[in-house]
């Protein structure tokens, strides 16, 4: 770290871990085990989605399956119902096709295992991204490397169609290394379905548009987007549990962007940008996600440069964040973050160090144990309960 130690960065204390683990304990569960789905980058050992079984009463994590062996499945995203899977293939060619790709699974709940319904190309390289609507009859992807973002319906049986709606950016930011051109990084559906929102690195953009959940058409909103601070990077993006607010990570500035969601006129009003980084931090940095306890009273967002999370309390009345701790995630690049159905555990995917990390979490305060358990895993990128 430039200009400060390791130790002086997170600022986790012994008391933290001391009390974690004694609400752990206090609570006197019985074990219950979750099914877990991880995706992960097929570079190297890792040759597609794993299934686990978590412990919700000790944080332990078993590998029970090679759910499915697929390219590159860097995000998923679990259908309502739980009973489909969606991935993408973060790919420059797929089946043949140049660009990455999606594709639709039935889900075993008692094995985990994955059996193919079929896949459709994206139309662009780089698939970083999936989401379904609230319906399960809309799929949308985005990206990265291709600068693009596509629709796909669900048919009743689970079988995606053709790209139904596709859009291409064109542009570049002030970075000119790493904004040559349009990346879009995320999609994310409206509260109440009627909107999709893209994420664009590249251009500093939330593109937004109107959803129709019948045929999965998208239509540019009035007005089309949302504009960053130039440089900036949005990433991620994530609705609040009341869904009034929205917070978005940028990925350049390591900074979270705190919004009011205006849900009838599809528009984000920024209300407060606050730092991921100690104040006078100088060097690279990179924030990359965000997520909320169930109740909405706490936040935690990532750095896959740094190697830390960031711990907030949330206003009650207005959404704004407030820093109460920084943590260690327990291995290198963190590339995702979820809490167990509980909201007991906080689990990492750490990709460079090839492990998940868990953390116990103090459902009363929010504060993660600074020791985490960590369980081998090759290269991991999404983290899903089924």
């Amino acid at each position: 770290m430039q200009g400060m130690t390791r130790r002086k960065f997170m600022q986790s204390s012994a008391a933290a871990t001391l009390a974690a683990s004694a609400s752990l304990a206090s609570a006197g569960m019985g074990k219950k085990e979750e099914l877990l789905l991880v995706g992960t980058q097929t570079t190297g050992a890792s040759k597609g989605i794993y299934a686990y079984s978590f412990d919700e009463a000790t944080g332990e994590l078993k590998q029970t399956a090679l759910a499915a062996t697929i390219e590159n499945p860097t995000f998923l995203a679990l259908a309502p119902g739980g009973k489909r899977l969606f991935s993408v293939s973060e790919a420059s060619d797929f089946a043949g096709t140049s660009g990455g790709g999606i594709t639709g699974f039935n889900l075993d709940r008692s094995t985990g295992h994955l059996t193919e319904i079929n896949a459709e190309p994206t139309g662009g390289p780089g698939t970083c991204h999936i989401a379904v609507d609230h319906t399960g009859h809309c799929a949308f992807v985005a990206n990265y490397n291709g600068g693009s973002a596509a629709s796909f319906h669900i048919s009743d049986d689970g079988h995606l169609s053709k790209a139904v709606s596709f859009f291409q950016y064109e542009g570049h930011g002030p970075n000119k290394t790493r904004q040559e051109k349009a990346h879009a990084h995320r999609v994310t559906l409206s509260p109440d379905n009627r909107f999709l929102l893209i994420n664009d690195l590249g251009l500093d953009k939330i593109h937004i548009y109107k959803l129709d959940a019948k045929t999965a058409k998208l239509t540019p909103n009035d007005p089309p987007a949302w504009n960053s601070a130039p440089g900036a990077g949005p990433r991620a993006l994530r609705f609040h549990p009341n869904g009034k607010w929205a917070y978005c990570v940028t990925e350049m500035t390591s900074t979270v962007v705190v919004f009011h969601w205006n849900a009838e006129a599809g528009t984000l009003e920024a209300i407060q940008t606050i730092e991921l980084n100690p104040e006078g931090f100088k060097g690279e940095t990179g924030g990359c996600e965000i997520i909320f306890d169930s109740k909405g009273r706490f936040a935690y967002a990532a750095n896959r440069i740094n190697d830390f999370m960031a711990s907030f309390t949330i206003s009650e009345t207005d959404g704004k964040l407030a820093l109460m701790e920084r943590t260690s995630c327990g291995g290198k690049i963190p590339r995702h973050i979820a809490l167990s159905p509980n909201d007991r555990w906080l689990l990492v995917a750490n990709q460079v160090s090839n492990n998940i990390s868990v953390f116990a979490r103090d459902t009363k305060t929010g504060k993660l144990a600074n020791l985490g358990k960590s369980f081998d895993l090759a290269a991991p990128q999404c983290l899903v309960f089924a």
